[in-house]
């Protein structure tokens, strides 16, 4: 009598155990990557780029992918983009093709003494594994590394890893390399593996991403600076003008007051104040800012920073009025705000507002697009199942505060495409500061949901 098959035929069954024994591996191809200094900031070596590049092509010819290429295209100003890497695998008949996303450049590390760890060393604790893009994006890299991995011969649709170098800086080339390989990109859905999960053991869908738009504003006051004995009373310096221009862009209650901004409609789901403030590491006494929901402040509403100012350093200054100062403000965009009106009515906002007959001068910076996902769809649905079946427990659909703004640059290039964004960051990832980190267990969670997503859009 034939004995009855043990092999598993529930796929989380069969796919399960085979993560959990790649992913040994797996860490060992992320740690590689995050020891690559890939900063695509131009005021770092780009020779470090291109090896991250090459790196990551290693891996994708290593899960068998049979075209692999590394490839650029010119930024508007015509100077070359960063080396991405493409990597495919064409469909079988009648099956989808599959667009995987992640960006393997990284910000620049920061000073030295905001980090526990080396930041292009990595390093394990609690779980976690701290370095320089261990979170954005090269986890993301191994997600789809991962996932094909365990897939192997068993991937029943067509695969087109797409992994871009220089989302770091804005995708200054994005446009142009869309353009020009086009043919290579088209998908049936597009999967971006560079966002979050709501909290550790709780998946998360985005659906939502804020826009972004930046400049910098001068003020002036003086042709030169002057003695500020001789001048200082009727004269007041260009910092305190400038510092007093930036107060009028929030309300009392911290609310943006810029007229011509939009909000979306708040979130179903909201954010426990005392996990927002652990999550930020707010310090013991601070408020926080605005009205409403945690979550419609962070996702669905305009917020405005101030990330820089150029004025004279302490170490350098004199007894003098500065005659001028500029500072760099950052708004986030609301999903449904055009960046252009944004632009427009930030732009209006400092001109009309100048202290004391003051000259503002306002210098356009990045636009970006928000992103809002259909309610549901039939690569959502999956997307849906995917993450449960690996998880335990059914994702949240959460809004980001971030951007990523080459999303609506793929919406426009393949209009017809489904569009997920997942991640593997979680709120203590620290993204972008020190102490960037992803924590073990849910990027080996992330790549089982991802070969599960596949598997599942293999019968669609």
């Amino acid at each position: 009598m034939t004995e009855p098959s043990t092999t598993p035929t529930d796929p989380t069954e069969l796919l399960r155990p085979r993560v959990a024994a790649a992913f040994p591996g797996l860490r060992a191809d992320l740690e590689a990557l995050v020891r690559i200094p890939s900063v695509s900031s131009g005021a770092f070596d780009q020779a470090h780029v291109a090896a991250s590049a090459a790196a990551v092509a290693e891996l994708l010819r290593g899960v068998g992918l049979p075209e692999v290429q590394v490839l650029q295209a010119d930024r508007p100003d015509g100077r070359p983009g960063a080396p991405a890497v493409i990597a495919r695998r064409p469909a079988p008949a009648g099956a989808p093709t599959v667009l995987l996303y992640a960006h393997h450049d990284v910000q620049p590390p920061g000073a030295d003494e905001g980090w526990d760890t080396v930041p292009f060393e990595p390093t394990e604790r609690d779980g976690r594994l701290y370095g320089r893009g261990a979170a954005d994006d090269k986890a993301g890299v191994i997600a789809h590394v991962g996932a094909l991995r365990v897939l192997a011969d068993e991937l029943g649709v067509g695969v087109t890893v797409f992994v871009e170098g220089e989302e770091e800086v804005g995708s200054p080339s994005f446009g142009a390399f869309l353009a020009k390989y086009a043919d290579l990109l088209a998908a049936d859905v597009i999967v971006v593996a560079d966002s979050a999960n709501w909290k550790v053991g709780v998946p998360g869908l985005t659906t939502s991403l804020r826009g972004l738009v930046d400049l910098s504003v001068e003020v002036a006051v003086l042709d030169h600076a002057v003695h500020s004995g001789m001048f200082g009373g009727p004269v007041l310096d260009a910092l305190t003008l400038l510092s007093r221009l930036i107060t009028t862009l929030h309300d009392d209650a911290g609310d943006v007051a810029v007229a011509g901004l939009v909000s979306a409609p708040d979130p179903v789901v909201d954010y426990d104040e005392a996990e927002l403030r652990a999550d930020a590491h707010l310090i013991d006494g601070a408020h926080l800012a605005g009205t409403g929901p945690l979550t419609a402040r962070l996702w669905t509403r305009p917020a405005l920073a101030v990330i820089g100012i150029d004025a004279p350093s302490i170490a350098l200054s004199s007894n003098t009025v500065v005659p001028r100062a500029t500072a760099k403000l950052s708004l986030r965009i609301a999903p449904g705000q055009d960046p252009a009106a944004a632009y427009d009515a930030l732009r209006a906002h400092l001109v009309e507002h100048a202290p004391f007959g003051a000259r503002v001068t306002v210098t356009p910076g990045e636009l970006g697009r928000p992103f809002k996902a259909p309610a549901d769809s039939e690569a959502m649905r999956a997307a849906r199942w995917a993450f449960e079946q690996a998880w335990g427990t059914a994702p949240v659909d959460i809004g980001i505060g971030g951007s990523i703004p080459f999303i609506a640059d793929l919406l426009e290039a393949f209009p017809d495409a489904a569009i997920l964004v997942t991640g593997v960051e979680d709120p203590d990832s620290r993204a972008h500061g020190a102490n960037e980190s992803v924590h073990l267990g849910e990027l080996e969670k992330v790549i089982l949901a991802e070969a599960l997503l596949l598997t599942k859009l293999a019968e669609s």
